[in-house]
């Protein structure tokens, strides 16, 4: 028996024999053509795009009916824009034919070059269009198979439950698994915020990404057990094992209604009669009706880049004050929804070759605020966008990445010359909008007493401020270990903001993935916190501990966890205490 740890993207548990994709890639080497076969060429390449196009819409439609009318348009609409790519990206057209014409190359080679090329160059720039990467492979993928007249699915239709083990996923692949077939996925790769892990998530599918190398140990028809929750692969598993997992599978399957639905309209109490706020993380407006299904309390975090990605040109304001005002409507007038301004790493985005930075190091370079304070034109549309909205609702602004205090109070500037616009024109607005700035670099850490005088509340990112703070990229298998929201230097800077946020009356939250893990949210209470926003679907097991400890007890317990020395004594030390407070949630 072999244990695997990668990233947990789709919560749940799945027993069963391993389907192993084939791994060999299409193979493209150099080949040139004659000159005078150069517009037959550049004609075949434009019949294969189109092709391809269609087939994408295809899989969008079959994405489409098995979802919700809302959930259809979000993630349904990530294989949409696959198409429109295919169709409308003249930029990669250019490079593709241009390679074709002036180098008389075939188009097999000249989309592999300019996909190359692209891929490197989308790496480069990081953040989320990073994720655009897998979505040019696969879109290569299938456009190479057209050309090469070779079968474009590469999974099969299996008629008996399986969990599928592959390299990587893409996003028209991930569209293609049934449910009632796939129990669940496992990759050797991939990340959090790739499109292949937020359409697992939409189909329900357990899933773990990112586990490096393991298809070497597999063969078809191995039992495996796939943990969705924890992020484990468990190879040829033994009896006890699959026992104890059958137990946890059945739990879970029967507690999604034993905990959910009892509880979401129940406060988030201690049992001393504390009160804690939970709050839903979104990323499309879909997700809102979710948040409000599992008790949420409003939207702590609403991400706005996918108004950016996959698209061919800038989002207009009116597509940003639709997004906006949909999510407001759902969610009601008198719970909060707070939308982060864009938090993206590139300095265009009217196509794809306009998203690359082309920086040496974009995780330290121009990103975030400091992106949309070199392109104003840029944040004054979407600040436009978010005013118009704030009369839907109880809209709250929230700026990312903010390190210096400067930032903020330019940010905050601006805030206030769009609002003199819009008064100007005669549209109406809140003039009184709660703003706040994430907490997610060390820098904001430390200058919390500082940022603290100038907003209404923060919200900390745990999943910044930990890899900032470890220097330590939790998509790279050779540092990720290091990576771990349970490290001391961690656990200290969370109470020196909440310690600083405390002193001036200032609402603090935690909005990354620690918020949504039950291992830490008695420590998240000791540590003073009463607000927490999470994945909507997490929300419940959540409040359910919230429900089942003391502050008192949180308190101890956060004491101890300061005491300690290293991630790894503190994460077994939180371990006995979840399973002290509530013996099944530690499992």
């Amino acid at each position: 028996m072999e244990t695997r740890r990668g990233i947990a993207v789709s919560p749940g548990i799945a027993i069963g024999p391993a389907l192993v994709l084939d791994t060999t890639g299409i193979v493209i080497s150099q080949r040139t053509i004659p000159p005078q076969l150069v517009e037959a060429e550049v004609a075949r390449l434009a019949d294969a795009l189109n092709r391809a196009a269609e087939e994408a819409e295809e899989r969008a439609a079959i994405m489409n009916a098995r979802l919700t009318p809302d959930l259809a348009r979000d993630i349904g609409g990530i294989l949409s824009s696959q198409a429109e790519l295919l169709k409308h990206d003249h930029v990669l057209r250019y490079r593709v034919d241009a390679l074709i014409r002036n180098h008389h190359y075939s188009a097999e080679y000249a989309l592999s070059r300019a996909i190359g090329a692209l891929v490197r160059e989308l790496g480069q720039a990081g953040g989320p269009f990073a994720r655009l990467t897998t979505d040019l492979r696969d879109l290569e993928t299938q456009v190479l198979r057209i050309l090469l007249g070779e079968q474009s699915d590469r999974v099969p239709e299996t008629h008996e439950p399986m969990i599928v083990l592959a390299h990587d996923l893409t996003p028209s692949e991930t569209a293609q698994l049934n449910p009632e077939r796939v129990h669940g996925f496992a990759t050797e790769s991939g990340g959090p915020t790739s499109h292949t892990a937020i359409m697992a998530g939409a189909l329900e599918i357990p899933a773990v990404v990112g586990l490096g190398r393991f298809l070497d140990d597999v063969t078809p028809g191995d039992i495996v057990i796939l943990d969705g929750t924890q992020g484990l692969l468990i190879l040829d598993p033994d009896e006890a094992t699959i026992a104890r997992y059958e137990t946890i599978r059945r739990a879970q399957f029967s507690s999604v209604a034993f905990v959910a639905e009892p509880l979401r309209d129940v406060p988030a109490l201690t049992r001393d009669g504390v009160r804690m706020t939970l709050m839903g993380n979104i990323e499309f407006p879909s997700e809102a009706g979710m948040c409000l299904e599992r008790g949420a309390e409003g939207v702590g975090l609403y991400r706005t880049e996918f108004l950016y990605v996959n698209k061919s040109t800038d989002p207009t304001e009116e597509e940003h004050f639709e997004a906006y005002r949909e999510v407001l409507t759902k969610i009601g007038p008198y719970r909060p929804v707070v939308i982060r301004t864009l938090d993206i790493g590139a300095d265009k985005f009217s196509s794809v070759s306009g998203m690359l930075s082309g920086e040496k190091n974009p995780f330290l370079g121009l990103r975030s605020v400091r992106l949309c304070l070199r392109n104003l034109d840029l944040f004054k549309t979407q600040l436009r966008a978010i005013l118009r909205a704030s009369v839907y609702g109880d809209l709250r602004i929230m700026f990312p990445m903010v390190s210096t205090i400067m930032e903020l109070r330019q940010c905050k500037s601006l805030v206030l010359d769009v609002q003199e616009h819009l008064e100007e024109e005669g549209i109406p607005f809140k003039r009184q909008i709660p703003i706040g700035t994430m907490i997610e670099v060390p820098s904001a850490a430390l200058l919390a007493d500082v940022l603290a005088k100038q907003v209404d509340f923060f919200s900390i990112g745990t999943n910044d401020l930990v890899q900032y703070t470890l220097a330590a990229d939790r998509n790279n298998e050779n540092v990720a270990a290091l990576y771990n929201p349970a490290d001391p230097a961690v656990l200290r800077l969370i109470r020196m903001v909440v310690d600083a946020a405390k002193r001036e009356q200032v609402e603090v939250n935690v909005c990354g993935e620690m918020s949504g893990e039950p291992i830490y949210t008695p420590l998240l209470i000791g540590l003073g916190l009463r607000q927490l926003s999470a994945t909507p679907r997490k929300l419940p097991e959540v409040k359910r501990i919230v429900r089942a400890l003391t502050v008192a007890e949180a308190e101890r317990i956060a004491r101890e966890a300061l005491r300690m020395e290293s991630a790894r004594e503190v994460t077994t030390y939180l371990r006995e205490q979840l399973r002290r407070i509530l013996p099944d949630a530690a499992d």
